[in-house]
């Protein structure tokens, strides 16, 4: 059996997309996967299945819960080990250690080209920093997220593929949740 990690993009959010943690894992329960356990109220779900790849079990994730919770949204599945890689790959680990709250790990749908990338980072008119490595992107808002004009839909302008987001303490959280030898 293999831990995966799934991402709900944009639940639970100022009323919108509501939808309970035990009912996800419910749900996870009935398409018998195994373990499964949430974090927060934001969508963070870990579990256990067979090898299947992170886009199957994406797809089945997002019919499943269109067809039986009536939740239209996305799923972002990494393994355990693609998780364990994207925590060692940060690019900021003082900003990590320092200010966990503004650092935000994006998992995307696709991995972006280098000129998406580029163009991204000219985009940018504040002091954020972006940098992006495979179906990872990591963004740095030192003056605080709310009220910047990096946002989510000019990020998946730029890049050209969906994402959704965790800030670093809550990377941090998922991380501790599979076992070392997941």
């Amino acid at each position: 059996m293999t831990t995966y990690i799934a991402l709900l993009r944009a639940i639970n959010l100022a009323g919108h997309k509501s939808v309970a943690m035990s009912d996800l894992r419910d749900l996870l329960t009935q398409l018998q996967f195994q373990n499964p356990r949430t974090l927060l109220q934001s969508g963070n779900l870990v579990f256990q299945s067979d090898g299947r790849s992170a886009a199957t079990l994406e797809r089945r994730l997002e019919t499943e819960a269109a067809k039986r919770l009536r939740l239209e949204t996305e799923f972002f599945v990494r393994s355990a080990l693609e998780w364990r890689s994207m925590v060692d790959g940060n690019p900021f680990p003082r900003e990590a250690k320092n200010d966990p709250a503004h650092l935000l790990l994006l998992a995307l749908k696709d991995a972006p080209g280098g000129d998406a990338v580029k163009a991204l980072q000219d985009a940018i008119r504040d002091r954020e920093v972006v940098r992006a490595d495979g179906r990872a992107a990591y963004v740095v808002y030192p003056d605080g997220i709310g009220r910047s004009r990096l946002t989510m839909a000019l990020i998946e302008k730029k890049l050209g593929t969906r994402a959704t987001g965790r800030n670093w303490n809550t990377v941090l959280k998922l991380a501790a949740l599979i076992s070392p030898d997941s």
